[in-house]
């Protein structure tokens, strides 16, 4: 959540109803929750719905559509509670999205972290968790339809550990695992790939990195926030953990997982980075074996600790920054991916037919149309421009230069 992020969701409401002026928005998430007073001010909208009353939005829309027009809500009605009061966590699935093929099955809202620059405990709340048996119910049901299932959360590693506030008071539930849910869903549905969005890496625990490098319907592939390799910036931004604990945790999943798809999230620019502690962490980067990056330039957000730090970067040095790192993730991705020419990877195909994902995080252009929403093997003729290309009657061995 960047101011970025909340400039474009500004213009997106001024673009519909440029093209639509008799429109009626609703904007709901992290925005709403944290800003609603400013959302609502905006011309065409309608509804403001925090993340405290998301659940409610089916009724929302079914009571307007049901209403006389001349008894439908005032413009800019909001709706926002305390997020910090909810206690569970239902379990919405995010239907496949643009490929159409691996619906997001969200498990886990909130957190408990208290990162400098993160806005999300104070608009998500506290960490909360699907029950394990609508989990179940829920991975039963889309197995049906889906091969691949993506498990998702803010914190996702977190799953199973809340503590839960009833009328009496709080109370914790029996202390459940992350790796526990793996181990009932592997079990008790027939998903045939499950793969997790991203886990903070002092959640990445031994037993959880073996059950994913045995068991073969789990994904090769693990995504776990670094955000700086410099322990000093790690320490300002209030991150549990310092470099070395994360490299521990990454070569052992390396050890274990050999041809895993291995990413972090990185940030450049946080308040008071010098150049000597941003080529720290950029050895550190180096160092390890990622195959690709999500880099991030620090962006001011209003409420948190690290908006009132002395010492703010210039944003044209975070952005030159920012570009180091892309390249080095360009270089590294380009490296890893040249590694699976001649060999074989299993995929599952995406919506339009002419391209598939690889169980280790690839993308692979199919040398004829396949139906989607299946896994099959294919064997790798070369590397694309941002993927790998599958071997076919017209395509050699090939390679390319980035």
């Amino acid at each position: 959540m960047t101011v970025e992020a909340d400039r474009d969701v500004r213009q997106a409401v001024r673009r519909v109803v440029r093209e639509n002026p008799s429109a009626s928005i609703l904007v709901t998430g992290c925005y709403a929750q944290r800003a609603p007073e400013e959302l609502a001010a905006l011309p065409g909208v309608r509804w403001v719905v925090g993340n405290s009353h998301k659940h409610t939005i089916p009724e929302i829309l079914a009571a307007e559509a049901g209403a006389p027009a001349d008894c439908r809500p005032c413009h800019g009605r909001i709706l926002v509670g305390d997020i910090h009061a909810q206690a569970l966590l239902t379990c919405p699935v995010m239907e496949a999205g643009a490929d159409r093929t691996r619906p997001n099955l969200k498990i886990q809202d909130g957190c408990n972290n208290v990162c400098s620059f993160c806005i999300i405990p104070s608009v998500r709340g506290r960490s909360r968790s699907a029950p394990a048996d609508e989990v179940v119910r829920q991975v039963r049901n889309l197995s049906g339809r889906y091969r691949e299932i993506v498990l998702s959360g803010i914190n996702l590693g977190r799953w199973g550990r809340d503590v839960v506030r009833s009328g009496e008071g709080m109370y914790s539930p029996p202390r459940q695992r992350l790796v526990d849910l793996l181990r009932r869903l592997l079990a008790e549905t027939p998903v045939e790939r499950l793969r997790l969005s991203s886990i903070e890496p002092m959640d990445c625990s031994d037993e959880l990195l073996e059950l994913m490098a045995r068991e073969p319907r789990m994904a090769k592939h693990l995504h776990a926030p670094l955000q700086s390799g410099c322990d000093s910036v790690l320490r300002r931004m209030k991150r549990r953990y310092r470099a070395r604990h994360y490299e521990e945790r990454i070569r052992r999943a390396r050890s274990l997982m050999p041809e895993a798809a291995i990413g972090a999230d990185v940030m450049t620019g946080f308040p008071e980075e010098t150049e000597n502690e941003f080529e720290e962490s950029r050895k550190f980067i180096e160092s390890l074996p990622f195959t690709y990056l999500h880099v991030f330039t620090y962006s001011e957000r209003p409420g948190t600790p690290a908006a009132n730090l002395a010492g703010q970067v210039p944003v044209a040095v975070r952005k030159q920054r920012n570009a180091v790192l892309r390249q080095l993730a360009a270089r590294k991705n380009l490296e890893f991916r040249r590694r699976f020419i001649g060999k074989r990877l299993s995929v599952v195909t995406l919506e339009e037919g002419w391209t598939g994902l690889s169980d280790n995080y690839l993308k692979v252009e199919l040398a004829t149309r396949r139906p989607a929403n299946r896994i099959t093997e294919v064997d790798i003729a070369g590397v694309s421009a941002a993927g790998l290309c599958e071997q076919g009657p017209f395509r050699l061995l090939t390679d390319i230069r980035v």
